[in-house]
């Protein structure tokens, strides 16, 4: 008894400690993006600023907010049209089995662990013939092809607690396949699409390799921009520390607001199927 009275607060100190530790890096960035340049070096890197100074959260919003909105216009539709089409597939694959189901389960989620790099060359060719190339609907495009294998894989599981008895009520009833799909599937998804939301949307806000490789110049995404905002002579760590923030902000209000629903839904599924 003694002993586990003695190792909870252990535990508390530990677990503060880590997340001090955690949070050492945003901690070093916000004072980093408070300070005039003159005052930015390695060695007062911890000091907090003597005065305040917001300029460099100006200066990298004004140079990033073409490319803020950029990533807007490319998360928002490919995060949704892969959502839609995961819960449709996952909708098949686990309620409308068919001959060889599995197996093409089975192949689309092999797409998950085909490396991006191994694709560029062929995908760029093919963006420029189709006329995608450098332009946000070409990098929806990759995006939305990319997410399908593991939104269905995500909403196979959600899927899979829903009861069958459901389904074949709604068969028995007249209902067909769309029909139960709007009706009784979507209506129980919605902790389904936000967990889908959040990951897709982080994903692919996160994401560099196809927005530097596909866009260029005004078409590209803020993380793409990000790396360009430190210049080529002098670094401004102060507006690039200021970009990061600004940069990270979405996906944290994100997950602030949404994030008791991410657990819920990650769990839901893991009993069954």
């Amino acid at each position: 008894m003694a002993l586990s009275r003695l190792s909870k607060p252990l535990l508390y100190v530990l677990l503060i400690a880590l997340c001090l530790f955690f949070l050492m890096p945003i901690y070093v960035m916000l004072v980093t993006s408070l300070k005039p340049l003159d005052q930015v070096t390695l060695s007062e890197m911890w000091k907090l600023p003597t005065v305040l100074d917001f300029s460099s959260y100006s200066t990298a919003f004004e140079k990033l907010l073409p490319n803020l909105l950029n990533s807007f216009y490319l998360v928002i539709p490919a995060t949704v049209i892969s959502a839609l089409l995961g819960s449709l597939n996952g909708y098949v694959l686990s309620k409308w089995k068919f001959k060889g189901a599995d197996i093409l389960f089975t192949l689309i989620l092999f797409g998950m662990f085909i490396p991006y790099q191994s694709i560029l060359i062929p995908m760029i060719q093919f963006l420029r013939d189709v006329g995608l190339y450098n332009t946000i609907p070409g990098l929806v495009f990759v995006h939305v092809v990319y997410g399908i294998p593991i939104t269905t894989l995500m909403f196979r599981n959600f899927y899979a607690s829903i009861p069958d008895e459901m389904i074949e009520s709604a068969k028995i009833d007249g209902a067909g396949f769309l029909r139960i799909f709007r009706y009784i599937i979507l209506p129980l998804s919605i902790t389904g699409f936000v967990v889908v939301a959040i990951w897709q949307f982080t994903n692919i806000w996160n994401e560099f390799l196809f927005a530097v490789t596909i866009t260029t110049s005004e078409q590209q995404p803020i993380m793409v921009a990000l790396q360009n905002l430190s210049g080529s002579q002098i670094v401004q760590w102060n507006v690039q520390m200021a970009g990061a923030l600004l940069a990270a902000l979405p996906t944290l209000l994100v997950y602030i607001f949404l994030g008791k629903y991410f657990v819920k839904g990650l769990l839901a599924g893991s009993v069954k199927g």
